[in-house]
């Protein structure tokens, strides 16, 4: 079915639409900035002043407590002779106060405020005098009496501070009022300033639809009318272009998709049919006769021999191994059950390959919980060594592991020091893995080639398998996938 009648519109010239668009889009970004930069702005002017001031009555607080209680006693100890002149903290009080005072001048921008912090400095100066004297009538072992008088001078300047610093607090929340009615002031200012811009936008607003809303009200009504059309499965339908640039596009898009949808049908089902031969591939593989033969004859063998752990051991592992892989059908897995198969095989293959194979699992403890595509691993592991380790002389090393790469993403390695792949045989293995590869004709790489097509079917075409490998130095198989949490995951 094709539509003839699709595409009428008024005649509208070619850049109406988009410039009547940029126009409006301009002036409500302009009108929005507006008080959104009032705002920022003021509101850092009196947060600024508010922390100076909240900043410096906290500091005169501590100050006059300091002044109030900690000097006097401090003397009061020295006079009555609790502690030697040079045993006591008076210095680093008198410290103290002075820099909590020094802290407070220049935070203070008001000119009357800094006289007072001003006539502060000086009574702590003669604050310090006393101490001194003090301290030279003690050195000269001066009465009691002499020693006291001292004390009340000290007191008595100690009083004078503490007057005066709550002068200062007075002042400071004087100038938090004038503050907060300077804050007031810009809220309503505020307000009247956002009124005016939202009638502005308003009229932008109903100006723009009106304008707009018939220009592109015909050819979304035809797109819409196709889209029915597709999605009641008449993929034959067309629409005739609407002659404005900015629909015209979309409006070719839908042609084409119509005429893609069927192709993307047919090869989702050839993909479909691809997907479960890999899978029962995959499955196969974990099943063959010539591994479960193998590893019940070592069952045996190690039964015979009386190696009763070792039977226990290789057993529990064949178990997991195969519970592992059935999965009650499930497609994912946590990350560490996948990581329990491979281990589950490597323990048979161990035992199996005594003399010739050690390995290594490197699994990032953070990434437990993560879920994966079940049978990633344990083909790349078998065709390392099979492929790889079995093929070399001596003792073989074989690491599986994972960790947590940028952006979120799990990467995944398995490496061998076998025999390795020399360049011409790299370069047919990684074609065997490339989509132009015809899978019924693959020589030596199903299990590669199956993890390599679960990985894009399942994930994306960026999660396919890297290999590097030199010959008589080892392989490198990896690949990288996107971080899942799913918890629908049941254990297995």
């Amino acid at each position: 079915m094709k539509f003839h009648k699709f595409g009428h519109l008024l005649p509208f010239k070619k850049t109406s639409i988009k410039k009547r668009l940029q126009i409006s889009s301009f002036y409500f970004v302009f009108l929005m900035i507006i008080p959104i930069v009032y705002s920022i702005s003021v509101s850092s002017i009196h947060t600024s002043q508010y922390d100076r001031i909240i900043t410096n009555v906290s500091r005169a607080n501590r100050i006059i407590q300091t002044v109030k209680v900690d000097i006097s006693d401090e003397i009061w100890d020295i006079v009555a002779g609790k502690k030697t002149f040079e045993e006591g903290k008076q210095y680093e009080i008198l410290n103290d106060i002075k820099n909590g005072i020094s802290e407070m001048m220049l935070s203070t921008e008001d000119a009357n405020n800094r006289s007072v912090l001003e006539v502060a400095t000086r009574a702590v100066q003669t604050l310090e005098k006393y101490v001194n004297i003090l301290g030279t009538q003690i050195n000269e072992n001066a009465s009691v009496s002499d020693n006291e008088q001292i004390l009340e001078e000290v007191r008595g300047c100690a009083a004078l501070i503490y007057d005066i610093l709550q002068d200062f607090i007075v002042a400071e929340i004087e100038t938090a009022a004038l503050t907060n009615e300077s804050i007031k002031h810009s809220f309503r200012t505020l307000t009247i300033i956002q009124i005016v811009i939202i009638t502005f936008m308003v009229a932008i607003s109903i100006y723009t639809s009106v304008s707009v809303s018939e220009s592109i009200r015909k050819p979304i009504q035809d797109m819409e009318t196709l889209s029915t059309c597709i999605a009641e499965g008449q993929l034959d339908a067309r629409i005739k272009l609407p002659n404005v640039p900015e629909l015209d596009p979309l409006s070719e898009n839908l042609n084409i998709m119509a005429e893609k949808i069927q192709e993307l049908l047919d090869e989702n089902i050839k993909e479909q049919k691809n997907l479960q031969k890999a899978e029962m591939k995959t499955l196969q593989a974990q099943i063959t006769p010539h591994f479960l033969y193998n590893t019940l004859d070592t069952i045996i063998w190690l039964a015979e021999s009386e190696r009763k752990e070792e039977v226990i051991e290789i057993t529990k592992a064949f178990s997991n191994f195969f519970r592992i892989s059935l999965s009650k059908g499930h497609e994912w897995i946590q990350i560490e059950q996948e990581f329990d198969h491979v281990r589950s095989y490597l323990t048979i293959q161990k035992i199996r390959y005594r003399d010739i194979l050690d390995y290594e699992i490197d699994f990032d403890p953070t990434l437990k919980g993560r879920i994966v595509l079940k049978l990633i691993l344990q083909p790349l592991v078998e065709n390392a060594i099979y492929h790889g380790i079995k093929n070399k002389r001596g003792r073989g090393k074989l690491k599986v592991s994972a960790k947590l790469a940028e952006n979120d993403y799990i990467f995944f390695c398995v490496e061998d020091n076998g025999i390795g792949f020399t360049s011409q045989r790299l370069e047919e293995v990684l074609f065997e893995l490339s989509d132009r590869a015809d899978p019924e004709n693959l020589k030596s790489v199903y299990g590669l080639y199956n993890v390599n097509k679960r990985l894009k079917l399942y994930y994306d075409m960026s999660a396919c398998l890297s290999i590097k490998s030199e010959h008589g130095k080892g392989t490198s198989v990896s690949f990288k996938i996107p971080s899942k949490f799913f918890s629908g995951v049941e254990d297995v």
